[in-house]
């Protein structure tokens, strides 16, 4: 995925792709840095990474065809359970970004993700972490089962990327 990532770079570098919040399957979700997303010095907020990430894992399973009302539908809700964050180098005002959103390996009830936060202009990972989502009963809180749309999507990562396991 950062492969995929850097060579998204190089072409925005070059002007060939427009920078819009969406995201790519390939490649993560871009984002821009706001003045709500920073402190009074013009930095983002360390919370505010968490807050990308969960927007890029929402986007992956959105890019991949189910919405966010089809766990509504199967009356579950997806938590995270375990983070592991390093932060590096910290995002600015106005800074563009990537998010990457890559399931490594899941269970019966959990998925992990690892997910990088990229700043455009010089590459640099910004943050990374190790992301663990179980999936819960809406009504109850308790674990439940991974749907089988979410397993559909996890197996055919796994088939098409061999980092999935």
């Amino acid at each position: 995925m950062l492969t995929s990532t850097l060579a998204w770079c190089r072409l925005h570098r070059k002007g060939r792709i427009c920078l819009t919040e969406r995201y790519e399957p390939s490649l993560g979700l871009s984002i821009r840095v706001y003045i709500e997303d920073t402190d009074a010095g013009g930095i983002v907020y360390h919370a505010t990474y968490l807050n990308y990430m969960e927007r890029a894992r929402t986007e992956w399973v959105r890019s991949r065809g189910v919405g966010l009302r089809a766990g509504l539908a199967d009356n579950v809700s997806y938590v995270v359970q375990r983070l592991s964050i390093h932060y590096g180098v910290p995002a600015r005002l106005d800074d563009e970004l990537r998010v990457t959103a890559e399931p490594v390996t899941y269970g019966r009830v959990w998925m992990d993700f690892r997910q990088q936060v990229i700043r455009l202009h010089d590459e640099a990972v910004l943050a990374s972490a190790d992301v663990r989502v179980a999936c819960v009963a809406l009504d109850s809180g308790r674990p439940r089962r991974l749907p089988e749309n979410m397993l559909a999507l996890l197996e055919s990562d796994r088939k098409t990327n061999s980092h999935v396991k």
